[in-house]
């Protein structure tokens, strides 16, 4: 998996590229710590480019998101490909998060 950040007005969007699994998603849940406990709060994951997620990558977005809305912040998902959605819906987590088609859309 490859991790991408930039800054885009007041949000840090991360650009997940490859496959979310046990083998790496330390490294996800690495970079999304640094960023809240660095004082963001608003964080929008650009999922356009993931191809699988296992139950230790929607683990990853479970922790980053109830420790930024612990200090009023926003955890944005966009750009789910079919196969991801589907697994979110499986596990119940599309009326958990605020999921977005596009990173615009997520930035609003």
């Amino acid at each position: 998996m490859e991790i991408k950040k930039s800054k885009i007005g007041s949000f840090w969007v991360i650009n997940l590229t490859g496959r979310l699994d046990t083998s790496n998603y330390g490294e996800l849940e690495k970079s999304l710590i640094d960023l809240i406990d660095s004082g963001e709060k608003e964080l929008a994951v650009d999922c356009s480019g993931l191809v699988y997620i296992s139950s230790s990558g929607l683990r990853v977005f479970l922790m980053a998101l109830k420790k930024i809305t612990q200090s009023a912040g926003k955890f944005h998902l966009c750009c789910l490909q079919n196969n991801i959605h589907e697994i979110f819906e499986i596990a119940g987590f599309t009326s958990i998060f605020k999921i977005f088609n596009t990173v615009d859309e997520a930035l609003k």
